[in-house]
């Protein structure tokens, strides 16, 4: 651990207490803390060199953080070893994002619209798993009013839009490992079907997925070979891998958030 390591810690949890204070920081620091000691501690494993997390901070909303990243160097032994790999963060805090959701949900409160200022909130977009636990944690929500989360939701619900992030079967992504080490240099069709159902989803869903896909085309989808190319995955890691796309499946947003959906936005001008 460096200074450079602390100080970027430190700096992140001022940012996200910043923009969603104290139990929100709390939150969001365990859940991307899981995620990235899950690449690390599976890479160490393997004896991949690996550095601790580089946390980002950034004191603006809506997450008051960009995430953190770790440093792998060399290579990967076998396809096995890249999907062990790939794997590990998005299943860490997956698991460690459900316990906030839970608890986050049941102390979130069902508010009137009319007593909301509309300058006071953000709209947000609905992961699965959400519409599965919230008839189950809090029941219907009536017409005319909205579920405003508790600072422990909203940091699970960051949490699962930043696991679906990463789950995407792009590139070097989280997903991309594991896409590549299922399917070899195949998953270069997977990596372009990808691209093009993120165009449409930015034409026809939510614009901001334009960003995604300009920053995905600008940094490469391209996938460096593991040292053994050859050898596949045995029948229980393509059993993890199904598993990995129902997390995928539950966390993903389709429009996450709705005020940027491309006809409100040609609505509001015209």
């Amino acid at each position: 651990m460096t200074y450079l390591h602390v100080l970027l810690f430190v700096a992140t949890i001022a940012s996200t207490v910043l923009v969603g204070g104290f139990l929100y920081s709390l939150a969001i620091m365990t859940i991307l803390l899981c995620h990235e000691l899950g690449h690390y501690l599976v890479g160490r494993h393997y004896g991949i060199p690996s550095t601790l997390p580089f946390f980002i901070p950034l004191p603006l909303p809506p997450f008051g953080t960009f995430g953190a990243v770790i440093k792998m160097k060399g290579g990967f032994v076998n396809r096995s070893t890249l999907f062990d790999v790939g794997i590990a963060g998005p299943l860490s805090g997956f698991v460690a994002a459900l316990p906030f959701i839970v608890a986050g949900m049941k102390m979130s409160t069902v508010t009137p619209l009319a007593g909301i200022p509309a300058a006071s909130y953000m709209q947000l977009g609905d992961p699965l798993l959400f519409r599965v636990l919230q008839p189950l944690l809090i029941g219907d929500v009536p017409a005319g009013h909205d579920l405003v989360l508790h600072p422990f939701a909203y940091a699970g619900w960051v949490g699962l839009f930043v696991t679906s992030l990463n789950l995407l079967p792009v590139g070097q992504l989280d997903g991309g490992h594991v896409v590549y080490a299922i399917f070899g240099e195949k998953s270069a069709w997977v990596y372009r079907a990808v691209i093009l159902g993120l165009g449409v989803l930015a034409a026809l869903v939510n614009i901001g997925w334009l960003t995604l896909v300009i920053l995905l085309l600008i940094f490469g989808m391209r996938h460096p070979r593991p040292f053994d190319d050859e050898t596949r995955l045995d029948g229980r890691r393509k059993k993890m891998a199904i598993a990995v796309l129902a997390i995928f499946i539950f966390s993903f947003i389709p429009s996450p958030f709705p005020e940027m959906n491309l006809t409100k936005i040609i609505e509001s001008r015209f």
